[in-house]
């Protein structure tokens, strides 16, 4: 588990520059709520709909229509801060953030600029063996999403479709705690588990469940630690916030262009702008989008339609105890109760439902040995043909019949990866299928035996080898298994070929 005994790594400088630069960023991810209905409005959340058909007439901003705030999008809020081992306020209030687009009916954003419902918290993140950095979250409020304008279906016209208009989202704001863009990526990584642990957002990048807007400073060495002293932003670079990353391949490589962007500015004796910009793939640049507002350019004022929200810290306490056991305490337990590697441990706690499954395996069984059957047959294959852990074919209670009757002796370990094939293809219960396909083991060291005696009198020369080198037996072994079709006890086959070659 990680904790603040971890080493931070040191932050990453930019190759190619005349002088030692370090990176600095901070983000700020939207998270949309996991909820079936929009903050304000019943109307459906649902990915995929009709184009304007998940629109109620306050998300539609008809004359008269007032917000009503949605109960559960605040619970879910909650849960977010005690999950990230933030402070709750019991008190919040909802701001107008104003400003005209077309994908917005309102010409405003209801959001939470000046007393949010969640406040300081954090996250930690591996980075390594024996390496770890704390990222600091500033501030979460609760808001409500624009539309979608499209501009590819027509050459002379634009469409909007407002089913996103409405939708809750969780804006988690971090500090400037960040300095590489690997730790960047690790950072989104590890906020994406925890929200789903916590069931309150599903990460689903591609469809801009989460996204992140990512600020970018370059400063040079031992700034940063005045900054850390202070507090004082004065001590860092110009920053420019690159909007709307869903890609966390993509987050990496724009930071990476960005710094470079700001490097060769500044040694040119330019200065940097501060300005939102956008990050182009597939030319691996940047590009001005418009200068950074500050909050006056919103004109921000206190929402007169929606009174300041205030919640009971006996409700906060329910929810706290409702919390499931989150990704650092399970991976913990896991090398705990079953003995597992920290790598181990961190792959089979990586997505709660590959955790559920492991877990289900293990249960009365070797860890170990679970362990190693669910990552490197399970998940491999899954990988292969790109199946997630809830497409998997093979049932838990399967994967733990196959461990089950290796432990019992029935099977060895390569029989027991052709029948996993089988559970796998065709699906059925390993020990009918042992039974069946008569691929149960032969233990009977009389039959064995009988194996060995045939394969060493029928290869006198490699006896000799063998007795010269012992490491040969092996060939002996090998001969035996293949003799009895891979079903004889390798554990008896080793320990007879050893006696008959006195070795």
């Amino acid at each position: 588990m990680l904790d603040l005994t971890y080493d931070a790594p040191k932050p990453k400088t930019i190759a190619g520059a005349k002088h030692d630069w370090e990176l600095v960023i901070g983000m700020e991810v939207h998270a949309q709520v996991s909820s079936r209905a929009k903050l304000f409005s019943g109307a459906s959340t649902e990915f995929g709909a009709e184009p304007n058909s998940n629109v109620a007439f306050v998300d539609a901003a008809m004359p008269g229509m007032l917000p009503v705030i949605n109960e559960f999008c605040v619970e879910q809020a909650v849960r977010t801060g005690l999950g990230l081992k933030a402070e709750i306020n019991l008190v919040s209030a909802f701001d107008r953030k104003n400003y005209f687009y077309p994908d917005l009916p309102q010409g405003y954003q209801i959001s939470q600029l000046y007393h949010p419902i969640v406040g300081e918290g954090e996250v930690l993140v591996e980075l390594g063996e024996g390496l770890g950095r704390k990222v600091r979250i500033e501030r979460i409020h609760i808001e409500q999403d624009a539309g979608k304008s499209i501009h590819d279906m027509d050459p002379n016209m634009s469409f909007v479709d407002l089913n996103r208009t409405g939708v809750a989202l969780m804006e988690i704001v971090s500090r400037p705690d960040i300095r590489s863009p690997e730790e960047a990526a690790a950072y989104i990584a590890k906020l994406r588990q925890i929200l789903r642990y916590l069931g309150t957002c599903d990460g689903n990048m591609q469809n801009g469940n989460l996204r992140a807007d990512v600020n970018v400073s370059i400063c040079l060495p031992g700034a940063y630690e005045k900054y850390q002293e202070t507090q004082d932003f004065a001590h860092l670079g110009t920053r420019c916030e690159i909007k709307n990353m869903n890609s966390m391949r993509f987050i990496q490589q724009a930071i990476e262009v960005e710094a470079k962007r700001q490097i060769a500015i500044v040694e040119a004796g330019g200065k940097v702008e501060q300005e939102t910009r956008l990050y182009d793939p597939d030319k691996g640049e940047t590009r001005s989008m418009r200068s950074k507002e500050e909050a006056h350019d919103y004109r921000y004022f206190p929402d007169p339609d929606l009174m300041p929200l205030e919640i009971e810290q006996a409700w906060v306490d329910g929810i706290q105890a409702s919390l499931p056991e989150l990704p650092d305490e399970k991976k913990a337990r896991f090398i705990k109760d079953f003995g597992l590697t920290d790598y181990d441990a961190s792959v089979l706690t990586a997505e709660v439902e590959a955790a559920a499954y492991f877990e289900a395996v293990a249960a009365g069984r070797d860890g170990k040995m679970a362990a190693n059957w669910v990552i490197n047959e399970l998940f491999g294959r899954l990988k292969k043909e790109d199946h997630a852990i809830t497409d998997s074919p093979v049932s838990p209670a399967q994967l733990g019949g196959i461990i089950d009757l290796i432990a019992k002796g029935d099977i060895s370990g390569k029989i027991a990866k052709d029948v996993f094939e089988i559970v796998y293809s065709e699906g059925g219960d390993p020990a009918v299928i042992v039974e069946e396909k008569g691929l149960k083991q032969v233990t009977d060291t009389g039959a064995i035996e009988a194996a060995v005696d045939e394969v060493i009198a029928a290869n006198p020369a490699q006896v000799e080898k063998a007795k010269q080198n012992p490491k040969l037996a092996g060939w002996f072994v090998g001969q035996v298994m293949k003799a009895t079709g891979g079903k004889a006890n390798p554990k008896a086959v080793n320990e007879l070929v050893a006696a008959k070659l006195g070795l």
